[in-house]
């Protein structure tokens, strides 16, 4: 096993655990805000954890980027779907949703009701979760 191998099945084995804790995040978010629930302990940690997922994958991305054949800097990289799509959109299109599930994740921090750190999670998580499905489903096959 390759060191670029064994960091792709890494990141793509990984991104299910990042998708089944931000949807949890979300349900909860989603039950919460709705509902009109306290916010406990619980759904700080599990927002948190969601959020470290995601940065997780995020630096396991990075590596891979800086090793993948699939990232080429040449004439012929935007010509080309798939290195165009490893090279530029991927990583730009995660990056996205990162940043709006760390910006949901500080104003669900800063929020002072129950009602705005659960609302706060649940936009901010869903652009997130729904830019990282179009990232996945971009994929060139």
């Amino acid at each position: 096993m390759t060191l670029y191998s064994f960091f792709k099945e890494f990141h793509s084995g990984f991104r299910y655990i990042v998708i089944v804790l931000v949807l949890l995040a979300l349900v909860r978010a989603f039950m919460g805000w709705l509902g009109k629930r306290p916010y406990g302990e619980g759904n700080r940690k599990l927002n948190l954890f969601a959020m470290i997922s995601v940065h997780t994958q995020f630096l396991l991305g990075i590596i891979l980027f800086f090793i993948s054949p699939m990232v080429q800097f040449s004439k012929d990289t935007m010509k080309n779907p798939v290195t165009r799509y490893f090279t530029v959109e991927h990583w730009v299109i995660m990056l996205i949703a990162i940043v709006l599930i760390t910006i949901g994740h500080s104003k669900s921090k800063k929020a002072a009701l129950p009602e705005g750190k659960h609302k706060a999670i649940a936009i901010f998580y869903l652009i997130g979760i729904v830019l990282i499905s179009v990232g996945i489903m971009l994929i060139p096959q």
